[in-house]
């Protein structure tokens, strides 16, 4: 029998999710091997340097440079407080006076004799690293960060902008057809990630900022609403860096585009429980998928666990895949077959093909490349 195997979105009820949470530069690692975690615990932490600030004191002063140090008020390490003087020169007897001030808080790092310049440098920032996700800490990387584990139900999505949140899942929809329109949402709604179905309307977001909403999940969205939500067009870079007031998760693409009952039964059987988002996408090398993570008990775990890096059986007869290319982008449905025979594409290259049954009842035939799994 032919066997392929196509990576793809991954919609389970059980599985065993691990996130490495690491530090920018090293600092502490303040949790222990072993240690359960909630999700808001802070795992990690360190002081990332504050910006640094070139100040020409020879030009301002009017002075040579090999004459800075002797005109500085302030030495090297001194702390400074902005608008402070830190160098002066008077002439004609004092009548007259040039002076320095620093534009911000912070210390002299640098002083120049050369180039006559100093640099002063912000005060270190403060970052902590949480978990993310409840669980256990599995691994300690020393001064750089840890690996968490959890067993839980996962979904992807194929699009999302917005990073990391918790917070409890909303059913807003009754069914995966449904829009989420602006209607809907109301005081209920804050501080909730909401569950939509085929597509979440410009109002709708809008007025999901504005009422504190903190997660939107749904089948699709239109290009032009999305581009007004955020403000610009979104390139190829990886997002989830955006500062919206909410992480907006689209589950099959763009347009309005009915979720999978399967997605939608799933979400909704976790209906009222907490949960992870991030709206983290990248599409080019190192794909990256935003997703929705619920964390299991250990009663609902003790059943289906499976265990991590466990890999897909493969593509075969049966199996649920998603068409990701026109004139099918974004369809749902089943292998009916695989061709053992190569079949002529569009692009004239001769390319293995797989016969799929879409939700629809049409069967059609694709590249193989033009599909990927739907993990169960």
């Amino acid at each position: 029998m032919a066997h392929a195997y196509t990576p793809g979105l991954k919609v389970k009820r059980f599985t065993i999710v691990s996130k490495t949470r690491r530090l920018p530069i090293q600092g502490e690692v303040v949790v222990k091997e072993g240690d359960t975690v909630r999700h808001d615990q802070v795992v990690a932490k360190t002081q990332v340097p504050g910006e640094v600030h070139l100040i020409n004191v020879a030009n301002a002063l009017g002075i040579d440079p090999e004459e800075t140090s002797q005109f500085m008020l302030k030495k090297l390490k001194d702390p400074v407080a902005k608008d402070e003087i830190i160098a002066k020169r008077s002439s004609f007897f004092g009548l007259f006076k040039s002076f320095v001030k620093s534009p911000t808080d912070g210390t002299v790092e640098l002083i120049s004799d050369v180039t006559g310049q100093i640099a002063l440098r912000e005060a270190y920032v403060p970052v902590e690293i949480t978990a993310y996700i409840p669980g256990k800490v599995v691994q300690v990387m020393p001064r750089e960060g840890v690996t968490i584990r959890t067993a839980a139900a996962l979904v992807q999505g194929i699009f999302g902008v917005g990073g990391e949140a918790y917070a409890e899942l909303k059913m807003i929809a009754k069914s995966p057809e449904e829009v989420l329109a602006g209607d809907v949402i109301d005081s209920s709604c804050a501080g909730k990630v909401l569950v939509g179905g085929s597509l979440v309307t410009g109002e709708a977001l809008a007025k999901a900022v504005k009422t504190g909403v903190k997660g939107i999940v749904v089948g699709g969205v239109e290009d032009e609403d999305l581009i007004k939500f955020l403000g610009y067009e979104i390139g190829v870079a990886i997002t989830g860096q955006e500062e919206l007031g909410l992480t907006l998760i689209i589950t099959e693409g763009f347009g309005k585009m009915k979720m999978p009952q399967r997605t939608f039964d799933l979400l909704k059987s976790f209906d009222g429980r907490e949960a992870s988002i991030n709206g983290a996408t990248q599409i080019r090398a190192g794909v990256i998928r935003p997703e929705i993570v619920i964390a299991l008990t250990e009663s609902e775990a003790k059943s289906q666990v499976e265990e991590e890096g466990e890999a897909s059986g493969g593509m075969t007869p049966g199996t649920p895949v998603r068409v990701i290319r026109d004139p099918y982008f974004g369809a749902i449905g089943q292998v009916v077959s695989l061709p053992v025979e190569l079949q002529k594409a569009e692009s004239e290259s001769d390319v293995r093909v797989v016969e799929v049954q879409l939700e629809d009842g049409r069967k059609v035939v694709v590249p193989r490349a033009n599909v990927e799994i739907i993990e169960e």
